[in-house]
């Protein structure tokens, strides 16, 4: 159907090169951001969620690290951005979408079934005790998660030296990216692009923010629960 609601979903589908296929779940997740009461989110109406949510979630796909990945985590999930929209759109990316809520993990195993899709699993736990995720996958990415060094030391201890972490931030701050960079050092991981992103025409100051695991992480990570926000690296 061309024009209106679909219209403006296909035109953002176009854009990102996303196969057609993809444009049924797609529009699922639409309906249940915009619509659905108990969406964790503060975000309503359709044009708002197509934008905020859905736009701003596809612009991972101008990150080749993201295209290519055939392993994935979310991490803190939260509505299931990015990670459901990346799986709708990738289907040979199998990605665990972390999440340590259980009401947010009910809503996004509820969203992904509706959705049709076979690539998702949820994952209710906190990043920092998910074992099984360890050194397990080619790609991690995180949306308007926590402060980047925080972000960093979740991130790394679940990806396979090789893998990259694509962070979703808005404003750059030079300070906090100079100590994520330390922290990245420690973690095995190095800076590799700053990429600022226009996902709908009212966005402002929006980044990827991509790192590459380039060693292992040292044994002495993942810290316990709540010390990586606590006592940040980098420092």
């Amino acid at each position: 159907m061309a024009g209106g609601e679909h219209g403006d979903l296909e035109a953002l589908a176009e854009r990102y090169g996303v196969r057609a296929e993809a444009l049924p779940a797609l529009r699922v997740l639409l309906d249940r951001l915009a619509a659905d009461e108990h969406a964790p989110t503060a975000v309503s109406g359709r044009d708002a969620a197509l934008d905020r949510h859905l736009a701003d979630s596809l612009s991972g796909l101008e990150i080749g690290a993201v295209r290519e990945a055939r392993t994935g985590a979310d991490v803190g999930s939260g509505a299931g951005l990015p990670g459901l929209a990346l799986a709708a759109t990738l289907p040979a990316l199998e990605i665990s979408l972390v999440e340590s809520q259980q009401r947010k993990c009910a809503y996004i195993e509820g969203v992904a079934a509706a959705m049709g899709l076979q690539n998702v699993r949820v994952v209710c736990e906190r990043a920092e005790s998910w074992r099984e995720g360890l050194e397990s996958n080619e790609l991690v990415v995180a949306r308007a998660l926590a402060a980047q060094p925080v972000v960093i030391e979740y991130a790394a201890p679940l990806l396979a030296v090789g893998g990259h972490l694509v962070e979703w931030r808005g404003r750059r701050d030079p300070d906090e990216e100079a100590q994520a960079a330390r922290a990245a050092v420690e973690l095995g991981l190095r800076p590799v692009e700053v990429r600022e992103v226009v996902p709908f025409p009212e966005a402002r100051s929006r980044h990827l923010h991509v790192f590459e695991k380039i060693a292992p992480t040292p044994a002495r990570f993942p810290r316990r629960e709540g010390v990586a926000a606590r006592r940040p690296l980098g420092r």
